[in-house]
């Protein structure tokens, strides 16, 4: 008996210190990241690359196809890398579902939170609308065509995206990021950016699609 609780009180410890540590790690995560200030919101000026939520527990990684619409089915977080390749993610942050955006552990570093749909809105009039946002809101450079004036510092990268059944799509020509906000028990509302127009879209799809994130200052 003193053996299996000898053995009880190692693992409850190994979990306590992994916690811990993937804790420890969202925070040097939040203070690492490129802020910018955009009319009277702080954005940040990257997309979201953490596996973890603010508590440190692990946002379940989905490895394959089947993984990601196993979670997107069951309504549960997940995340991925672009083509399942980790150099993505280096680069333009990870893919997360609906579900992880929004799960109540919180996937933003303290002091930070996913935008919602209105803050979308509020950035896009903050300089100058959706018809004109698209072109200041992208990044000089890294997309396949129409690269954009990145007029306030925004940044934005194509990360692409992958539908919630389907294959991954879009790196290089489209930057999709999700808001918090439902339209319907299955759908959210998104914004996107197209290498190939000026505007900055307000559209909605399948909360099992997989986005980029982008978080607002609290």
């Amino acid at each position: 008996m003193k053996s299996i609780f000898k053995l009880l009180t190692v693992f409850v410890l190994t979990l306590a210190i992994t916690a811990c540590n993937n804790a420890d790690s969202n925070k040097e995560n939040a203070n690492a990241i490129k802020t910018v200030k955009v009319g009277n919101a702080e954005w940040m000026a990257q997309n979201l690359n953490v596996a973890t939520f603010r508590n440190g527990e692990p946002i379940p990684e989905a490895k394959n196809q089947q993984d990601w619409v196993n979670a997107g089915e069951k309504s549960q977080p997940a995340w991925c890398h672009f083509n399942n390749d980790p150099a993505s993610s280096e680069k333009y942050g990870r893919l997360y579902n609906f579900y992880a955006a929004t799960d109540p552990r919180g996937i933003a570093p303290e002091g930070w939170h996913v935008a919602s749909d209105e803050e979308w809105t509020q950035l896009s009039n903050a300089v100058g609308g959706d018809i004109v946002a698209g072109t200041k809101l992208k990044s000089k450079a890294g997309w396949n065509s129409g690269n954009g004036a990145d007029a306030v510092g925004f940044a934005a990268l194509p990360a692409g995206g992958r539908g919630g059944t389907s294959a991954f799509t879009g790196q290089g020509t489209v930057a999709v990021y999700w808001s918090t906000t439902s339209k319907s028990r299955s759908i959210a509302w998104y914004r996107v950016l197209h290498a190939t127009r000026n505007g900055f879209y307000r559209e909605s799809e399948d909360k099992m699609s997989g986005f980029s994130l982008r978080c607002v200052k609290d």
